[in-house]
């Protein structure tokens, strides 16, 4: 009665009350303003640098025009994309793209595991440490001294150029103007600076796992080999499928500030990919338009790329983004 009169809803038996999905926004902000509150820096920055920016990808299918702005510009379809398609460069860019994608994923990508379970079977805590420190340091210095250091160690005069010189007789290589050799610097220097670092969460995912599962393990006799195939490995095997769908992902959005410092007009036929072609188009150039159709193509294959590797993640395992 004394619910009739107030006008409160009435709980059913079982003692729920069907919500609206707005009560219940409502009533969860309410219960957690305290870590929406936290949450907020990271809201704003994606609605600021990623989803507010999505209103100008509408100059991808017009004639944009600084002075005549987003709304004013002529729309010309697609005849951005098609010119983008057409191109001379258009198979060459693609091509290095994938290639250097998939050499990471093939070479960069187990690095940081193998590195995890190497640091997994030293004992000794002071030699582990220090070996995680030596390869934590790389991933904190700027992608600019990288770069620098490796203009310095490769020139002709220097320092790998006069070791192979002293020891084998060897010509004078010019490793950073040769093409050929684009590929091996960039993938190779990118395992050393950052390998220490993706180790860390490899790491994290093997101190997860079950000690007692080691413990059977060795009870069957299985030595340490057989430990680490049977027991580390499908322990860590979430973790790795996760990260490698999210880099499966990105496949097509390789390191462009990295190549943006290494290349040269010389190596392009290597080393020119997506990123670089449309930083050369849209801002060198000042083809907004053009450089817009060329990343909205890029970023709509990334996307692609990551439905397509959680399908088939969620189709072989029960790990899997959503």
């Amino acid at each position: 009665m004394e619910a009739i009169k107030t006008g409160k809803d009435i709980p059913p038996a079982g003692g729920r009350i069907d919500l609206s999905f707005r009560q219940r926004v409502v009533r969860d902000f309410k219960r957690n303003k305290i870590i929406y509150l936290m949450l907020s820096p990271a809201i704003l920055y994606f609605l600021l640098f990623h989803y507010g920016p999505m209103y100008g990808m509408q100059i991808a299918f017009k004639n944009y025009s600084t002075h005549l702005g987003f709304l004013g510009s002529p729309w010309i379809g697609l005849d951005n994309f098609k010119e983008f398609f057409s191109s001379f460069y258009f198979a060459r860019i693609l091509r290095n793209t994938i290639l250097l994608s998939v050499y990471s994923l093939l070479f960069a990508f187990p690095a940081g595991i193998i590195l995890a379970l190497l640091l997994n079977e030293i004992r000794s805590s002071w030699f582990k440490r220090s070996v995680q420190t030596i390869t934590y340091m790389p991933h904190f210095i700027s992608l600019v001294v990288v770069v620098g250091i490796m203009f310095d160690f490769l020139a002709r005069d220097g320092v790998v150029n006069n070791t192979l010189v002293s020891l084998f007789g060897t010509e004078p290589i010019p490793f950073m103007r040769e093409s050929d050799w684009f590929r091996f610097l960039y993938i190779g220097s990118g395992i050393w600076q950052n390998i220490g670092w993706s180790s860390i969460i490899f790491l994290a995912s093997i101190t997860s796992i079950d000690p007692s599962l080691y413990e059977a393990s060795r009870i069957d006799g299985a030595n340490r080999w057989k430990q680490t195939w049977h027991v580390t490995l499908p322990g860590m095997a979430p973790t790795i499928i996760i990260l490698l769908i999210l880099n499966i992902g990105q496949l097509l959005t390789v390191g462009n500030e990295k190549i943006l410092l290494m290349y040269n007009p010389i190596t392009y036929e290597t080393a020119d990919v997506i990123g670089t072609y449309t930083y050369r188009k849209g801002i060198l150039e000042t083809n907004y338009s053009y450089a817009a159709a060329v990343g909205m193509f890029n970023a709509v294959i990334s996307f692609a790329l990551l439905i397509i590797a959680n399908g088939i993640s969620r189709r072989v395992s029960e790990t899997r983004l959503w």
